[in-house]
This record gives structure tokens, sequence and C-alpha cells, in this order.
């Protein structure tokens, strides 16, 4: 079976191992026959390579005594194995020959004859969340079918790990660290909390599309299906039973429905992933029929002794569990026992959590500088963040705002069509309303600064330029360029865009699909035609990003059911997906180590480019009486007479310098004084040319001369 090899790469994961040895196990069982004779109320089957046997428990009731035939078959990746004929009669099991009218129950080991094992491929026994179902059906001797179940065939490895959850956090960690170090220095020069590409945000916002990536409603494989959830911290869901519980008083308390939309519900059901979409699963019919290509995931590990005596005690309760059909975001975020319906609730409080201890921090380190300056100088860059650490706070919170407005607009919108509790429609309303508001805003005033730079400069760069607006609005187009500061607003719409058609289309895995690729494929565009970042490593990094994610959003078409493609090609796919995505997180991981040294030796080249202008324009201040023109301070290019170095007189009296090569881009004015809020308030050349004229005459006999006029173009920014 050649379809198998693919599946090699997944191994590399490392799969958490749960049985010992070769052992192939189910979990969960769902009925596959309507107006079943047998009801099957308990199925376990378990089968040990190193014994060639298998396990069997089976428990029901029948409405009649009669001779039965079992018939099991396996399916492997949409690949169904040669079936085995079992009767109990010839195998020696006393309860099930004849099975008798009422309760039974019956447990035993079978040994398989070889050219049944010899069909089972030894990589079924590694592959992490195996794609196989077993389905038992028993007969009549005529041939009737009597009753059929169905259950998922798993080896104990899975691709979801906490292991991998904790590395992808620690990542995100490292990466707000950087970000965290380069906003504390910038914030004594007038910098932003941006910081170098790939940052907490390129970091996060990536987690956060490899986990919307597992949402929609396709037929997934279960390798990618687990795999997507180590991803999920990243969107606010955190599984805490305690915290659940406490969501379902919440419900229940304002209007919602705690029957089967409850952490306790979940704790007893199997889910059972629909792979026609979340409509069909409403009719029981097509949803009975559906139930055969659907995989079974419990609820709870199941721990099966292996056992050779025969049991004629009728089971004491219905031993099966709740078969709950799921699809889209409702089976992403059951899979951690978060009910569909707390879904907005668990999210809000774990941001209300991030932003708690955020907070905390940045207070914690404003005291620790004001302890630290009592005793001892600290560096003159922190400074900067001791006198504006409430700036410092607020943009912290705008930009996590920000990095999550995407995630947040996803499940408010789930929660207006899915929730049930009216005080969580308010909080949802209001919380979206709010954070758009913010961003909004922010948007807003950074347009209207834009227009009037652009008016009286030529060009933006007075955003990059000025500190006060880099303090207040850089977080949004700090890591852009000049001419690219705007790129920051259709990248909030594109992150909407993309919420919207996942919590809209939900139930509708093809239409989900369709919209992902379209705001991909027109960020992509952007990207390529723009290239906005001010580094090239940064286009670079997210053009590359923008691809892989073009790329999982193709690969997700695949898992579509309507396209029906084979569950084998549906597997490799996963495996593809998992390979490429997985590259791209440990390549983020090594970039963001190499950030670790580039943060600490090279400055933003906005940063860099106001540091030079400011520099050079206390240059052009200087006058030949000015004590910092002194031929006595060091050493420069000396002058004609070989005595020391010095400066011509300036000829102009401009706020930023004439460069080198040709004249400045920007508008050469004097400098009057400056307004933290509103910017540099200049003159025009006329009216400092008066002023001077002003000055001298004050020391001769009074004279006509032209009043000081000026115009303030800084007032307002």
């Amino acid at each position: 079976m050649s379809y198998f090899l693919p599946l090699l790469l997944v191994t590399t994961l490392g799969p958490q191992q749960v049985l010992g040895g070769d052992i192939l196990e189910t979990n969960g069982f769902a009925a596959c026959l309507e107006n079943n004779t047998i009801n099957i109320s308990r199925l376990k089957l378990l089968y040990d390579r190193s014994t060639n046997n298998v396990t069997f428990d089976l428990a029901g009731t029948s409405s009649k005594e009669q001779n039965v035939t079992a018939v099991l078959t396996v399916t492997a990746y949409g690949k169904q194995l040669d079936g085995r004929s079992i009767n109990p009669c010839e195998e020696g099991i006393k309860m099930l020959c004849p099975v008798p009218e009422g309760n039974f129950s019956a447990k035993d080991n079978l040994a398989m004859p070889t050219e049944f094992v010899s069909q089972i491929p030894a990589i079924a026994f590694k592959v992490p969340d195996l794609d196989g179902i077993a389905r038992l059906e028993l007969k009549a001797e005529d041939g009737t079918a009597l009753a059929c179940v169905e259950s998922i065939v798993n080896n104990g490895k899975t691709a979801s790990q906490p292991a991998v959850s904790y590395v992808t956090a620690a990542i995100a960690a490292t990466a707000l660290a950087l970000s965290a170090i380069s906003a504390v220095g910038a914030a004594g020069v007038g910098g932003s909390t941006a910081g170098v590409s790939p940052n907490f945000g390129d970091v996060m916002f990536w987690f956060q599309s490899v986990a919307t990536n597992g949402m929609l409603s396709v037929d997934y494989p279960p390798v990618y299906r687990s795999f997507v959830q180590n991803f999920a911290w990243s969107t606010g869901l955190v599984e805490w039973t305690q915290v659940q519980k406490g969501i379902d008083f919440f419900r229940q308390s304002t209007g919602g429905n705690t029957t089967r939309m409850s952490v306790e519900f979940l704790m007893n059901a199997t889910l059972v992933y629909n792979r026609t979409g979340a409509d069909n699963a409403k009719n029981s019919k097509r949803s009975l029929e559906a139930s055969l290509e659907n995989f079974l995931y419990p609820r709870a590990n199941i721990n099966f002794e292996q056992r050779s005596n025969v049991t004629d005690q009728p089971p004491a309760e219905d031993q099966s569990q709740i078969m709950h059909y799921v699809d889209g975001i409702e089976a992403y975020v059951e899979q951690l026992k978060i009910p569909s319906a707390n879904t907005f609730m668990t999210v809000l409080l774990m941001f209300a959590i991030l932003i708690a201890a955020i907070a905390v921090l940045i207070l914690l380190f404003k005291v620790i500088l004001e302890v630290w300056a009592l005793f001892a100088s600290f560096p003159k860059r922190l400074i900067g963040f001791r006198k504006r650490y409430w700036g410092f706070l607020a943009g912290t919170i705008v930009r996590i705002i920000l990095i999550l407005y995407g995630t947040w607009v996803l499940y408010c919108l789930y929660q207006f069509t899915k929730g049930d509790s009216w005080a969580a429609h308010l909080l949802a309303a209001l919380t979206l309303l709010i954070s758009t508001g913010i961003l909004g805003f922010f948007a807003v005033k950074i347009f209207l600064v834009a227009r009037r730079v652009r008016k009286l400069e030529g060009n933006p760069d007075g955003l990059f330029l000025n500190k006060p607006y880099m303090r207040r609005y850089g977080l949004f187009y700090d890591q852009f360029k000049s001419n690219f500061w705007w790129i920051f607003l259709p990248l909030i719409f594109y992150a909407f865009m993309k919420a919207a058609f996942i919590a809209l289309g939900d139930g509708h895995g093809l239409i989900q699909a369709a919209g992902q690729l379209a705001c991909e494929l027109m960020l992509l565009i952007l990207l390529l035609w723009s290239r906005p970042f001010n580094t090239r490593a940064g286009n670079v990094l997210n053009i590359v990003i923008s691809v892989v994610r073009v790329l999982s959003v193709v690969c997700l078409l695949v898992f579509v059911h309507e396209l029906g493609i084979a569950a084998d090609t549906k597997t490799v796919t996963g495996v593809a997906l998992i390979a490429i995505q997985s590259t791209l997180t440990a390549a983020l991981a090594i970039l963001l180590a190499i950030n670790a040294i580039v943060v600490m030796c090279k400055d933003n080249p906005h940063e860099k480019r106001r540091k030079e202008l400011e520099k050079r324009r206390q240059v052009d201040n200087l006058t030949p009486l000015d004590a910092r023109n002194s031929m006595l301070l060091g050493k420069g290019t000396p002058g004609h007479d070989g005595k020391g170095s010095y400066r011509t007189t300036p000829t102009h009296d401009t706020f930023f310098p004439i460069e080198q090569q040709g004249s400045s881009q920007y508008p050469m004015q004097p400098m009057s004084r400056h307004d933290p809020y509103g910017g540099y308030h200049v003159r025009s050349q006329s009216a400092g040319t008066l002023s001077r004229q002003s000055l001298i005459s004050s020391a001769a006999p009074p004279a006509h001369h032209e009043p000081d006029n000026h115009r303030d173009y800084g007032r307002g920014y």
C-alpha cells in the first residue's frame, strides 16, 4: 500500500504513545443501521499484534432469541480490508450462541487469521491519529442485518500534544519579550511598540492562521485535526474545566440552555465528526447514512483489559456514550471540552487575564525603576519609559487589540449566530463595538495627521520623524515604509473579512474555503505589489508567510466534502500541510533568535534616520562664538591653516539639514519652540530675518520696523 508511505513524515512530530506495544483499539461507536433488531450498548475491540488476538467486549439487548453471525470489517484511509465472519457457536462464545432475549454481554479473545492480519500495514501502528474505522455487523442465519455499529480505530498516538503547544507558546513568549525590549528602549527616543519583523504580531498572526484553518466545516483527516489543536491557545481557547463550569452557570442564569451544551455533557459524550455538514446531522435518516463515514472521537480514554472469560451477567446499565454530532467551529472548540456556546465567554476571560497580567508586569517594572533610581542611576534608554509608562501601557493594550482583532470578530459573530445567553450577546456586541471603535479612532487620527503632514511637507515622512506621533500612533505603521504607512488599514479589513467568512459560513465548508482563498490571494497581491515593510527581510518573510497561507487554503479545498476527494488523498494532503506549516513555524523560531541579536545591535531604520537628522540640526544651529564649535573640541577635518577643526558659519537656519547629495526632501524652515502634542512650531524665513533685525534694533535708537509675523504649521497635528 504505497499511499501509506507519505505518512512517515508525521512520525517526526514525536507522537505521544498511550498504549503499550503494537496495539489497535476502538473508542466509542455509532449505529449504522436503522431499526435494529439488536441494540448494541457497549462495544470495545482491541487487537494486539504481538499475540495476534482480538479482545472484544460486547453488550446490548435483543428483542428475541436468535442465532447470529458477526462480520468484522476494517477500513483504513478509505481502503476496506477483507472482512472476517465469526460464528459465536463455532468459537465457543456461549452468551452469543444463541443471542438471548433481553440483555446480553460477552467478553472473550479471538485469534485472527493470518490472511486478515497481513493486510494491516506496519505503519498503522506508528502513524499518529490513524484514519481507520471498524464495523461490526450482526446478521441472522438468512443474512438479514440485525445490528450494525462502527467505531474509530486508533493506535494511542496523536499529533495533538501538550509539548507542541508549550513550544509554540514559548516561541510567542520569546517574540513578546523581544518586542517588549525593543519597545521599552524606544520609549526614550520616540519609538513605538512594534519591533523588528518577525515580531510578536507576526508570530501571533501566523499561529492564529493555523488554528483557524482547523475551524472550517470540511472533512479533515484525523491527523491534521489533531495538529491544529496545538495552536488553539493563540485564539484564546484553553482547556480549563473549572472555568467552563462557571461559564455554564453564568449562561444558565442568563437564559442559556445547558442540557446538551455544558462541560458536564461533553465529559460523557462522544464527538462524531459529521462529514456531510452540520445541517445534515439534524436530518435523522441522512445523519444515520452519513454516520457510516463519520469519525468518532471519545471524550475520555477507555482503559481496556484483555480477558478470556465469558460472563452471562447482563449489563447493569447502558454503557454507551452519547453520540454528539459536531462540525466546524463547534468541533474545534469541543475537542478542548469547551461547549460551543461558551466559546465567546472563554475568550473574553482569557483576554481579560492577559490584559491584567501585562498591566501588572508593566507597573511592576515601573516600581523596579523607581527603587533602582533611589540607589543608583539606570540606563538613559529607560528614562523615557519611566516618564511615560502610562502611555506605554495604553499602547501595549491597543496593540493587543490590533493583534487579536480578527479572532475577536470571529468569536463575536459566532456568539451572535450560535450563542444562547442574552448577557453573552450583550458583552459580545459591546466588546466588538469598543475594539472596532478604538481601531477606527486611531485610523481616523492617523489619516488626519498624515494629510496635514503631506500638505505641509509634500510627503508623509513627518509621521515617522516626529516623536509624539511615533509614541501615539507608531505601533500601527512603524514597521512599514513611509509611503505605505496606510497599509495597516487593509490588514485590519483583511482580518475582519477572514473572520466573517469563517463565523458566518459555519456549516458550509465550500463557502468558507472559497472566502478564505479570496482573502489570502488579495493580501498576497497587495504585499507583492507594495512590499511595504521597511526592511528587505520583513518583506521577504511576510510574503513567504502569505504564500504559505494561500497554499494552506488550497489544501483545505481538498478536504471539502462537495468535491468528493478520496480519503487517502486527504490524509496525504493533511500530512503535507503539517510538514509545510511546521517548517514555517520552525523558521520563525530561528528568525526570532536572529532578531534577538538585531534588536541589540541595530536601530530601527526610521529611528536611525530621525537621530541623524536631529544631530545634523544641532550642528547647523552652531555659530562661530558657540562653545560647541570651538576648535578645542576634538579632532576632525583640519582647516586650511592646519591648526584644528572648525566649521564655517551656516548660511541658513533650518530644522532639517541639506543632504550631501542634493537638497533635502523636507522644507527648510526655522524652528521655534517645540510643542510635545502639536509638533514643531516653525517660522517663515522672512519672519526669522525680521526677528533678528528686531534684536539688533533693540540696542539702537527706536526706529520703525515691520511687525514680527509668523505662521504656525505645527499646531493641531
